[in-house]
């Protein structure tokens, strides 16, 4: 059996981030997708909760019709220590070969422990990025399309969009 983990912060979980999901399911067994930033929420940068991003990214893989037991749903807390993050990131998950990034410095920091690395294609990532999505939730333009369906319809049930503009506010009057 062969796992690899697919480590993002999927702030929120886009287009882009399903097709990477996809491409490595057909190169490994199980996907364990690492929701990083797990103790960060209610930010500009990390606006969703851990569990809000687990609740998306199962209700998309659901509509995909991806099997449960293909994957796992791992969140897990930062450490400032870059050098041993990759060693911190096993206490949280099952074992694992492969991991499955394009972030340079993780692409890194897992070489150097040990694994094996699988630079999936970029998808569009100028177009499915995560920080210009909710630059769009923010600004009110349309994001509908760069998310899947069911991830469009969660955010919007929990106000994740009026959430995010909220948080852009200020206090001076």
């Amino acid at each position: 059996m062969r796992r690899a983990i697919y480590p993002g912060r999927f702030q929120p979980f886009h287009l882009g981030h399903l097709s990477v999901v996809k491409w490595s399911l057909e190169r490994v067994d199980e996907l364990i997708i690492l929701i990083g930033s797990a103790q960060e929420s209610h930010t500009l940068s990390n606006p969703f909760t851990a569990g809000e991003r687990v609740e998306m990214i199962r209700k998309a893989m659901n509509n995909e019709g991806i099997p449960g037991d293909r994957y796992y749903l791992i969140p897990i807390p930062d450490i400032l220590m870059n050098n041993v993050w990759a060693y911190h990131v096993r206490m949280y998950v099952p074992s694992f070969q492969t991991v499955v990034a394009r972030n340079p410095l993780v692409l890194r920091l897992f070489r150097e422990a040990g694994n094996d690395i699988l630079v999936p294609p970029s998808f569009q990532r100028e177009k499915y990025n995560s920080t210009l999505i909710r630059k769009y939730i923010i600004t009110g333009e349309e994001w509908s399309d760069l998310v899947p369906n069911e991830v469009y319809t969660f955010i919007k049930s929990i106000k994740g969009d009026e959430r995010l503009r909220e948080i852009t506010g200020t206090d001076k009057r």
